[in-house]
C-alpha cells in the first residue's frame, strides 16, 4: 500500500503516457482498418477518414465503450491474488500498455493489420502468468476471448457473403441496377442504424448516470433503435437522389452510377465501423490504465469499484485518432487494396458486416479482434466472388502476423513487468 501511495503521481503519468502510447498505436492499426475499406474501395478520401474517426470514434468510446472496458479491466486476471501486493497490479498494467504499444508501433511500420486485442490479452496474460503465477490468470475468460478470435471473423466472413449475395441478388445482377439500388439500399442503412442504436441503448450507455435508466426500458430502446433505423434510412435516401448521375459514365463500365450510391452510403457504414471500433477496442487501451488509476485513487485498494472517469475515455480517443492521422495509411493500404479488389459495393457489403459483429460483440463485453472481423468480412467479400479475385500470398502474411501477435505482446510485457519491479521495487 505504501509504494502505491508514495508513486502515485509517477503511476497516474505513467498510465496515461503509455495509455495515448498505445492508443497510438490502436489508431495507426486498427483505425486504418476499419477505415481501409472505404478509402481503398475510392468511396471516401484519407482526410473524410479522418474527420469521420474523430466524430464517431469519440461517440464509440464515450457513449460504447463501458462494457467491453469493464472485461479488460477486470475479467482476465483473478484480483483478489494481487489483494497484498496492489503495485505488482500496477506494474502489470503499465507492462501491458507499453508492450501492446511497442509491438503496434513495429506492426504498422511494417504495413501488418494485427489485432490490439491479440497484443494487450496476451500482454496482461503474460505479466500475469511470470510475474505473479499461473492462477492469476482467469483461463476460463480468456478460453472464452480466444474463441471469439476464431468465431468473430467467421462470423463476419459469413454475413459479408450474405449481404453481398443478396445486393447481387436485389441490385447488381438485375436489368436497372441503378433504380433498384436507390429502392433497397435505405433497407441496409435502417439496419446499421437500428443496430448500432439498439447495442447502445441496452449496453453502450450503462456507465451515463443520466442515461442509464435508458437500458432498461426495453420498449422504449427498441423505438429508439427503430426511430434512429429511419431517420438514417430517409438521409441515405435523400441523399441518392441528389448523386449526379451521368449514363456515359456507364458505357465503359455498367454499374459505374450504381456504385456511386454505395460510394455515398459508405460514408454511413465507414461511420458505424468507427463507432463499432471506439466502442470495442478503446477498452484495449483504457481498461489497464482505468485498472491503475482505479487502484492509485482506492490507496492500493483493488478489490474497490470505480466507474470509467470520463476523462480516461477521451485518452483513449484521442490517441486513437491521432494515431490514425499520423501514421495510419500504411496499414490502410493492405487491407483496402492487397486483399481484394473492393469496390463501393464490395466495401460496403464488407463494413455492414464488420460493424454488425463488433457492436453485437461489444454488447456482451468480449472484447473481439475489429482487425480479424474486418478482414474476415473482407475475405467474404472476395469469397463470394471466387477464391481468385483473393490475394492469398498477402492473407498468409496476415495470418502469421497474427499468429506472432499474441506471444510478443506476452513477451515484451513480461520483460516491462521485471523492469519496473526493479526500478520501483518489488
Amino acid at each position: 500500500m505504501e509504494m502505491i501511495t508514495n508513486y502515485s503521481d509517477i503511476f497516474i503519468m505513467l498510465a496515461i503516457g503509455f495509455g495515448l502510447f498505445m492508443a497510438w498505436g490502436i489508431g495507426a492499426n486498427d483505425v486504418s482498418n476499419a477505415m481501409g475499406t472505404s478509402v481503398g474501395s475510392g468511396a471516401i478520401t484519407f482526410k473524410q477518414a479522418i474527420i469521420i474517426a474523430i466524430i464517431f470514434e469519440f461517440a464509440g468510446a464515450i457513449l460504447a465503450g463501458g462494457e467491453v472496458t469493464a472485461t479488460v479491466r477486470k475479467g482476465i486476471l483473478d484480483v483478489a491474488l494481487f489483494a497484498n501486493n496492489p503495485h505488482l497490479l500496477v506494474y502489470g498494467m503499465l507492462a501491458s500498455l507499453l508492450a501492446a504499444g511497442v509491438w503496434l508501433l513495429i506492426a504498422s511500420s511494417l504495413g501488418w493489420p494485427v489485432s490490439t486485442t491479440h497484443s494487450i490479452v496476451g500482454a496482461i496474460v503474460g505479466f500475469g502468468t511470470v510475474g505473479v503465477g499461473v492462477d492469476a490468470v482467469a483461463w476460463y475468460k480468456v478460453v472464452k476471448i480466444v474463441m471469439s478470435w476464431v468465431a468473430s471473423p467467421v462470423l463476419a466472413g459469413a454475413l459479408a457473403v450474405i449481404i453481398f449475395k443478396s445486393l447481387q441478388l436485389l441490385v447488381i445482377d438485375t436489368k436497372d441496377p441503378l433504380t433498384n439500388a436507390k429502392k433497397y439500399l435505405p433497407f441496409y442503412v435502417f439496419f446499421v442504424g437500428f443496430v448500432v442504436a439498439l447495442v447502445t441503448l441496452f449496453k453502450g450507455i450503462k456507465h451515463v448516470e443520466s442515461l442509464k435508466y435508458l437500458s432498461k426500458d426495453v420498449t422504449l430502446s427498441l423505438m429508439i433503435a427503430v426511430a434512429v433505423g429511419v431517420l438514417a434510412a430517409i438521409i441515405a435516401a435523400f441523399i441518392m437522389n441528389r448523386v449526379k448521375i451521368n449514363p456515359k459514365d456507364d458505357k465503359d463500365f455498367h454499374y459505374a452510377n450504381m456504385e456511386k450510391l454505395f460510394a455515398v452510403l459508405m460514408v454511413i457504414t465507414a461511420s458505424a465501423m468507427a463507432f463499432a471500433h471506439g466502442s470495442n477496442d478503446v477498452a484495449n487501451a483504457i481498461g489497464p490504465l482505468a485498472a491503475i488509476y482505479s487502484i492509485v485513487e482506492a490507496g492500493g485498494d483493488i478489490a474497490s469499484k470505480s466507474a470509467v472517469p470520463a476523462w480516461v475515455l477521451l485518452v483513449g480517443g484521442g490517441g486513437i485518432v491521432f494515431g490514425l492521422v499520423t501514421y495510419g495509411f500504411r496499414v490502410m493500404k493492405t487491407i483496402g487494396r492487397n486483399i481484394t479488389d473492393l469496390t463501393p459495393s464490395r466495401g460496403f457489403s464488407a463494413e455492414l458486416a464488420a460493424a454488425t459483429t463488433v457492436v453485437l460483440a461489444s454488447s456482451t463485453g468480449i472484447p473481439v479482434s475489429t482487425t480479424q472481423v474486418l478482414v474476415g468480412a473482407v475475405l467474404g467479400v472476395g469469397v463470394a466472388r471466387g477464391l481468385a479475385a483473393l490475394n492469398m500470398r498477402v492473407i498468409n502474411t496476415i495470418f502469421l502476423s497474427w499468429i506472432i501477435t499474441l506471444p510478443a505482446g506476452a513477451m515484451m510485457s513480461i520483460l516491462f513487468f521485471f523492469i519496473f519491479k526493479w526500478i520501483f521495487g518489488a
